[in-house]
């Protein structure tokens, strides 16, 4: 009997045991899950549990095998319902199931050797062996039944699940191939390994293919890559041309050998090359890149003026290529930001054209000034006191500055000391806020002085015009003259040139002094001393009756 029909009767009988079981599960009444397992039921599953839901099987069979290989198989199932109940049975129909050492979650093999159960309901995760049958006994067929219950001791609520699997057995063995010394040359090989390679010239791939099979080369996959990064379009060339590379890039080269059965492992190039260029200076800048190939202390010429960048005291400036002073402005007159001084390291700008840099110039945008000595803000061509902060201009040309000056557009005063608005050389009364003239140099300004225009004469005390010195009578207004010296004024002296008479009260002509009646009422002034009349009264008691025909003259 060959494999082929040993395999087909097999089939025939796994199915005949199927029936068998089934019409057994029909015939049967239902009875509880067999929390201890049960042999041979994987084929039909546990028909006697029902539920809706159905939970997820795992298993790690191989999925060829190799003739009286042991494998340790684990299964388990998950979903279905909540819990950690469950159990399981798988059946082979060849090669032989065992136990490993007993343990929490052991299992049993009934004594085919071709079935496997649970022992308790308590887990959902299980293990044991397979040992395959030997080389040439064709495909295995295994089938496998897995449940999660819930608990209940029951048969509903449960949930149950199978699979089916067909394992054929391996074929010959082969030896997967190898690759040794792979590098990138720049001439076909065999060559040495080189780190860099000038951009005209073209790289390519070595390396030594190993088969322990004695295997021929075939499918080997050669891959290119620019710093780092595969570029497909040159997959399995041998030769990467210099088209493909420019100065700068880094190449490096991977192979994954192959004999046409087997891939082996990939090997990265023990080189990496850079592309380079020529360096006809020797200035380590290639020529492609050098502004000044013939120049070995030039490579650069950033702003494209002619002038290697490191000559070129502006690089980033066509304008300019030199600083003479080196105060950071360029040479160049007609440039950017041009020195108007080159060789004067502290001044590069004239703002005002007047031949002192902005620096030194006090006034860097006035070209009548450079200078500020006092440092007023006045220049010194201007300050008319170029050495005194207080001043700067002298409007009346008097030498004294205009904030001094208390006249400053009269060149004849400058100094007001009493503050009066007239200037002390014009003022007779420089200290006298009150007085500016003395027109007739008396000593007494103009102001106070009551006769202003006579030397002699000051005060008017009594205000009659005539002066206190002329006046015999200052401080009486009626009064200036006593030509008799009685000190009876002119104006009241009845007789002004007597000096023994001053007064005439009854007009008589004759001076009360000499006059023995003086109010001429016919009594004698020492008579009326006597009656006690009024010398001076006609009528004293005023009854209109004269005092000497007056019985009682002083009684009315």
């Amino acid at each position: 009997m060959n494999i082929e029909q040993r395999d087909n009767m097999n089939v025939i009988a796994r199915s005949f045991a199927v029936l068998i079981i089934a019409f057994m599960v029909l015939t049967l009444p239902s009875i509880e899950s067999n929390s201890s397992g049960v042999h041979n039921r994987a084929g039909s599953g546990c028909t006697c549990h029902y539920s809706g839901s159905t939970p997820t099987l795992s298993e790690n069979f191989p999925s060829t095998y190799t003739g009286g290989q042991t494998y340790n198989i684990q299964i388990s199932v998950s979903g279905g319902v909540s819990g950690s109940n469950g159990g399981f049975n798988v059946v082979v129909d060849k090669g032989t199931l065992s136990a490993p050492a007993v343990g929490i979650m052991s299992v049993k093999v009934d004594s085919s050797g071709q079935s496997v159960t649970h022992t308790t309901n308590s887990y959902r995760s299980w293990s044991f062996d397979w040992t395959a049958p030997t080389s040439g006994s064709g495909n295995v067929a295994v089938d496998l039944a897995v449940m999660s219950a819930n608990g209940n001791n029951g048969n509903s609520g449960d949930a149950w699940t199978t699979s089916s699997l067909t394992i054929p057995e391996a074929g010959p063995s082969n030896t997967a191939p190898s690759a040794t010394n792979v590098y990138i040359s720049d001439v076909p090989g065999p060559a040495p390994a080189i780190t860099q390679a000038y951009y005209d010239m073209d790289l390519f791939s070595n390396y030594d293919f190993n088969d322990a099979d004695g295997d021929a080369d075939s499918g080997t996959e050669i891959r290119w890559l620019k710093d780092g990064t595969e570029v497909s379009q040159f997959n399995d060339i041998n030769l990467l041309s210099q088209s493909a590379t420019s100065i700068g890039d880094i190449w490096t080269m991977t192979i994954l050998p192959s004999d046409g059965t087997d891939f082996g492992a990939k090997v990265t190039s023990s080189n990496s090359v850079e592309i380079i260029d020529y360096d006809a200076d020797g200035d380590g800048y290639g020529d492609q890149s050098d502004a000044f190939p013939n120049d070995e202390n030039e490579w650069a010429d950033t702003d494209n003026d002619g002038v290697g960048d490191n000559a070129d005291a502006f690089d980033d400036d066509n304008t300019q290529t030199t600083d003479s002073d080196g105060d950071g402005y360029g040479d160049n007159a007609s440039g950017n930001n041009a020195d108007a001084f080159p060789d004067d390291a502290n001044e590069w700008a004239d703002s005002d054209g007047d031949g002192v840099g902005d620096n030194a110039d006090a006034f860097p945008n006035d070209p009548t000034e450079t200078v500020d000595s006092d440092l007023d803000g006045v220049g010194d061509n201007a300050d008319a006191f170029p050495n005194d902060a207080s001043e700067t201009a002298d409007s009346d040309g008097d030498s004294v500055g205009d904030n001094a000056d208390a006249f400053p557009n009269d060149a004849t005063e400058t100094m007001d000391s009493d503050s009066d608005g007239v200037g002390d050389n014009a003022d007779a009364f420089p200290n006298d806020a009150s007085e500016t003239a003395d027109s007739d140099l008396d000593g007494v300004g103009d102001n106070a002085d009551a006769f202003p225009n006579d030397a002699s004469e000051t005060m008017d005390s009594d205000g009659d015009n005539v002066g206190d010195n002329a006046d015999a009578f200052p401080n009486d207004p009626a009064e200036t003259m006593d030509s008799d010296g009685d000190m009876v004024g002119d104006n009241a002296d009845v007789f002004p040139n007597d000096a023994t008479e001053s007064s005439d009260f009854d007009a008589d002509m004759i001076g009360d002094n000499a006059d023995t009646d003086d109010d001429n009422d016919g009594l004698l002034d020492t008579e009326e001393a006597l009656l006690g009349t009024d010398p001076y009264d006609a009528d004293t008691d005023d009854d209109d009756v004269n005092d000497f025909e007056d019985a009682m003259p002083l009684d009315a």
